[in-house]
C-alpha cells in the first residue's frame, strides 16, 4: 500500500476538502482526486462521497479512516523513537480551539511555543461546534466545560472568570449599575452564539444563581463586535476575562458589579486541554502540554491584567 495515498486520504477524510490537502500537500487538486480515485480502485469500493461544496465518508470509508489514521499515528510515533532521546519536539502540531479564545489567546501562546521549539509545525482550526477530535485527527483540542468524551484524556487548565464592563464614557453618561437588577434600565450587548441568545447569570455569597433576560440595542453573533461596540460607549458586555482583558488594563473598559459572580452558562467555568491517550506519548504533544501548564496555569495571563494597572 502505498503510504502516500494514505497519507493523501487522511488528510480528506479530517478536512472535508480536496483544497485544504491539496494546500497541505502543495499539490493541484486534480492530482489529489486522482491519488483517491487510485485509491478506491485498489480498495475495491468508493471511500468517499463527494458533494459541490464538501467530501464525506461512506460506511466503508469512515472504517477504513479510522485505520489508517491509527497506522498514520504509529508510524509517526516509531519514527520519533528512532530519533535521538534528546533531540528537541518537531513535527506538525494540530489544534483546535474555540474561534475567538484561538484568536487572543491560542495564536500569541503558540507563536511562542514555536519560537522555543523552531522545528514544531502548527496547524490551528478554530470553530465554535463542538468537535470529534478524535475523528478531525487534533492532537489538542481545548473546551470550554460539559465534557462528554470518554475516549479523549481532559485537563482542567484555567478557570473561566466573567465580568460585566462598559467604557468610561457610557458610564459617566447612564451611570454605574450596582446591582443586577439595575441592569434592567441598561443597554447591554449581548451575544447569540452557538447556544443561542445569551443570558446573564449573577450570583453573591451562598445564594442561589439568578438568570437575567437583559435587553439591548445591539446583539451579535461575532463576540469582537460587541466588543468594539463596548469600547465605543454602546452597552454592557458580559464576556469572559481572557476577551476583556486588554480594555480592561488599557481603561478603555472598566468593570462593574464587582461583588457579584457573573457568568452566561452555568456549567461553563472551566477550561479543559484533551489530547487522545496515545498522542501523549509524541515528544510534540508532551512538550506543548508541559508548556501550557507552565504559560496558562494556575493563573492565566489573562487574569493577571490588574497587574499593569
Amino acid at each position: 500500500m502505498d503510504l502516500n495515498a494514505l497519507a493523501v486520504f487522511e488528510r480528506v477524510a479530517a478536512t472535508g476538502s480536496f483544497t485544504a490537502a491539496a494546500h497541505h500537500f502543495h499539490r493541484a487538486v486534480s492530482s489529489i482526486s486522482r491519488q483517491i480515485r487510485a485509491l478506491e480502485e485498489s480498495v475495491g469500493q468508493p471511500l468517499l462521497y463527494r458533494h459541490t461544496r464538501a467530501v464525506t465518508l461512506t460506511e466503508a470509508g469512515r472504517r477504513y479512516y479510522e485505520e489508517v489514521r491509527d497506522i498514520l499515528e504509529r508510524l509517526d510515533m516509531a519514527t520519533e523513537a528512532l530519533d535521538q532521546p534528546q533531540a528537541e519536539p518537531s513535527g506538525v502540531l494540530r489544534i483546535n480551539a474555540p474561534a475567538a479564545f484561538g484568536q487572543h489567546q491560542i495564536v500569541p501562546l503558540l507563536c511562542d511555543f514555536q519560537l522555543r521549539y523552531p522545528g514544531i509545525k502548527a496547524e490551528l482550526f478554530l470553530n465554535d461546534r463542538v468537535v470529534d477530535p478524535v475523528r478531525e485527527g487534533h492532537d489538542v483540542t481545548f473546551r470550554v466545560g460539559n465534557l462528554s468524551d470518554s475516549s479523549l484524556v481532559a485537563r482542567r487548565l484555567a478557570p473561566m472568570n466573567y465580568v460585566v464592563a462598559a467604557s468610561p464614557g457610557y458610564l459617566a453618561t447612564r451611570g454605574r449599575p450596582e446591582t443586577p437588577e439595575a441592569l434592567l434600565e441598561h443597554d447591554c450587548l449581548i451575544y447569540e452564539g452557538e447556544f443561542g441568545r445569551q443570558r446573564w447569570y449573577f450570583q453573591q455569597g451562598g445564594a442561589a444563581e439568578v438568570a437575567f433576560e437583559v435587553n439591548g440595542r445591539l446583539a451579535s453573533n461575532d463576540a469582537d463586535s460587541l466588543l468594539r461596540a463596548a469600547v465605543l460607549g454602546q452597552g454592557l458586555i458580559l464576556f469572559p476575562t481572557w476577551l476583556v482583558a486588554g480594555e480592561l488594563a488599557r481603561g478603555t473598559l472598566l468593570e462593574v458589579l464587582q461583588p457579584w459572580r457573573c457568568e452566561v452558562m452555568p456549567g461553563r467555568r472551566e477550561l479543559y486541554v484533551m489530547t487522545r491517550e496515545r498522542r501523549l506519548s509524541t515528544r510534540k504533544v508532551q512538550a506543548f502540554m508541559e508548556y501550557l501548564f507552565e504559560t496558562v496555569s494556575p493563573i492565566p495571563p489573562w487574569d493577571r491584567w490588574q497587574d499593569s494597572l
